[in-house]
């Protein structure tokens, strides 16, 4: 009775906040928000949904028939309401303007822009961007809607243009501006595209050591390290020096890709010549990649100068120490690591975990989560599917006891989930001989029991595999069924 009325008060609070949408809005440009009555905001989208391509006279009557509210917050509740679908939202943009006493804001045509963007209207995005030049309603998100959306159109050349137009408008060409764009583009991994634009605007914005930057790391992102080693020279060749930010980038994809003596000349180029300016992120990147390729001693070394230097190891490079010290072998030198740490979070108790399962220690990797728990330490889904994955391996455990047979256990689970169709392809795989099974997918177990029926089932589960003898795994499964099987009791905890 007490969980359902805490469910009853978690669905109520959560339908209440869902029916509030808040917009982020410049307290220069915006009014306060009001509250807006929701059954006229229903009211009013359903007529523009049903009634969009009626005529305007019509469309504009029935309008008015609602007898609601308009202000700000009611324009961008409506908005939210079509975040796809250009026409009801420029529609009612119309009828808005038939009313003398509202005046749109920066905020409102930002919003509304970005829907006319996102449904590839590219004739009236671009009318309605001239729109709020015009109008003198232009900022720096304007600037990120519009080259976003043109960007990834492929209208390049209107990416310049609106640049060019803007600064007609009275919108002076900004470096800042810029750099702003640059750093979005990058951020959706358009490159490419930023790249051009920062190019063809180079006779009217010079670019600066971050615009560079910016372009570097969105090369490194999408894996194309030609492109970003050329920005890097001609960076250096206009006498920028590449900041830390950047070196770490290139230094990290030259790690991704293999090329381990490149990286490693890198970092010790900028060890050389700016020695202050390394911090913690740097030294923490290169001790990861040592103790993943297993140079535990070069690793050290890295750390001992780090500590001389008076730096703080955090506690995920600790856990690179860990799991390079477990991956060779050396358990011993790293229990003594692990006893040193004042606070082991949850990077270093899975760096354990993850060492001691690549060893096949799945008992001593069980008996660490068990510990971390203990702790107060709370485990995590990845926790979990490396658990599972280091006691049933990749591909799942079948043994001769149907008590503890993995595939009944997941084949059982799929059918009570109603995934008929997944079961059956699942078991045409196992019968079928010469065919390979696929590699099981934990998350997808999991996800399954992701419910009330599921923490029942764990705790069957569980009782099972301790009667097998399978202490470690009937842990699991019933921590797992305690503390990570429902959405709903992560919530209760919360509240």
């Amino acid at each position: 009775m007490i969980m359902i009325r805490q469910r009853t008060l978690a669905k109520s609070i959560i339908t209440h906040f869902r029916s509030i949408k808040f917009e982020s809005t410049e307290s220069t440009q915006t009014n306060s928000i009001s509250p807006v009555n929701s059954a006229h905001l229903l009211r009013v989208c359903t007529i523009l949904y049903q009634q969009q391509n009626s005529p305007e006279s019509r469309l504009h009557s029935n309008l008015n028939s609602c007898d609601f509210q308009l202000n700000h917050e009611f324009f961008l509740q409506v908005c939210n309401y079509f975040p796809l679908s250009w026409r009801p939202l420029y529609r009612f943009f119309k009828y808005t303007q038939t009313h003398p006493h509202f005046v749109h804001t920066t905020v409102s045509f930002n919003k509304m822009v970005d829907v006319i963007g996102k449904s590839r209207n590219i004739d009236l995005f671009w009318e309605i961007l001239h729109e709020m030049g015009r109008r003198r309603l232009v900022n720096d998100q304007t600037f990120r809607i519009a080259l976003k959306t043109l960007a990834k159109a492929r209208e390049l050349k209107k990416c310049v243009e609106f640049f060019h137009s803007m600064n007609g408008y009275g919108f002076d060409y900004s470096l800042q501006t810029l750099n702003r764009v640059v750093q979005t583009l990058c951020g959706c991994k358009l490159v490419e595209e930023a790249k051009f634009v920062v190019f063809k605007l180079k006779d009217w914005i010079k670019p600066d050591v971050f615009t560079y930057k910016y372009l570097i790391e969105g090369f490194c992102d999408v894996g194309d390290l030609i492109e970003a080693s050329k920005v890097w020279n001609l960076m250096v060749d206009e006498g920028f020096e590449p900041d830390t930010e950047a070196v770490e980038k290139m230094v990290e994809t030259l790690f991704k890709i293999n090329r381990y003596d490149e990286a490693m000349k890198l970092f010790q180029a900028m060890r050389s010549k700016r020695m202050e300016d390394l911090g913690l992120s740097t030294y923490r990147l290169v001790i990861n990649w040592m103790c993943q390729r297993g140079k535990i001693a070069q690793a050290h070394l890295m750390f001992e100068e780090m500590r001389k230097r008076g730096i703080a190891a955090d506690n995920l490079t600790l856990g690179s120490l860990l799991y390079g010290l477990l991956a060779r072998g050396r358990v011993n030198e790293a229990y003594k690591v692990f006893e040193r740490i004042e606070k082991p979070d949850i990077n270093i108790y899975h760096s354990l975990i993850k060492g001691l399962l690549r060893l096949r220690r799945a008992s001593e990797a069980t008996q660490v989560f068990r510990e971390m728990i203990s702790r107060g330490c709370e485990p995590i889904m990845h926790t979990y599917i490396m658990l599972l994955q280091g006691h049933l391996g990749k591909r799942g455990r079948k043994g001769c006891d149907p008590l503890v047979n993995f595939d009944t256990i997941f084949v059982g689970g799929l059918v009570k989930a109603g995934k008929l169709l997944e079961a059956t392809k699942y078991v045409e795989r196992t019968l079928k001989s010469g065919v390979e099974v696929p590699r099981f997918d934990y998350n997808k177990f999991l996800h399954y029991y992701s419910n009330e029926e599921g923490v029942l089932m764990f705790e069957e589960v569980g009782k099972k595999l301790r009667e097998g003898g399978l202490v470690d795994l009937a842990d699991i499964f019933e921590r797992y069924g305690e503390k990570m099987a429902t959405r709903d009791r992560r919530r209760n905890r919360v509240l």
